[in-house]
């Protein structure tokens, strides 16, 4: 599978420090920004509201936001290469897409997958880790974890650069490590 230098992954733990990374290669990109949403926002659900105002808080101004819960692969088909596109996050996305059965999840995967391997933008895609602690007791909990490991480990393999934001810290994997 063909590595493409124009997309980066961000992915680690709740908290860590993965969207302030992202946002920082966003603008050393020296690109146009584009943040792309994949939430919508609850207005019954203050925490949410808060956690979303933090961020749009923290970007700057002039970046364009696009809020976008399912279509992503058509927002990244639609990118021109003047374009950096943040997305944030594929977790978030997926949840919104999690009463998919396992061929159309399949198929939105690759759909994915191929809007990336086809735009001629530069992608950065944050990720959560959510794999790291027990089994999940329930079946949802055991779907989205198995579904969102599966989507961050095909989009690692097609993106330049993968990087595992601990405490504060990212080290680029992809570059100290070596495929499985």
């Amino acid at each position: 599978m063909a590595v493409d230098h124009r997309i980066s992954l961000v992915t680690g733990p709740a908290r860590s420090g993965k969207s302030e990374w992202a946002e920082a290669l966003a603008v050393n990109s020296g690109q146009s920004v584009i943040y792309i949403a994949t939430s919508s926002v609850d207005r019954a659900d203050l925490d949410w509201q808060k956690r979303v105002k933090m961020h749009r808080d923290r970007r700057p101004a002039h970046w364009h936001l696009q809020e976008v819960p399912i279509a992503l692969p058509a927002a990244i088909q639609s990118a021109t290469a003047q374009d950096c596109l943040l997305i944030d996050s594929l977790g978030t996305w997926l949840a919104n897409l999690l009463e998919q059965d396992d061929d159309t999840w399949q198929a939105t995967l690759q759909s994915l997958v191929e809007s990336l391997r086809q735009t001629p933008a530069t992608v950065i895609l944050v990720s959560e880790e959510t794999g790291w602690g027990v089994v999940p007791a329930y079946p949802i909990g055991r779907l989205f974890r198995d579904r969102l490991g599966s989507l961050t480990r095909q989009v690692g393999t097609v993106a330049g650069a993968v990087y595992l934001v601990v405490a504060g810290y990212a080290v680029d994997v992809k570059a100290l490590g070596k495929g499985v």
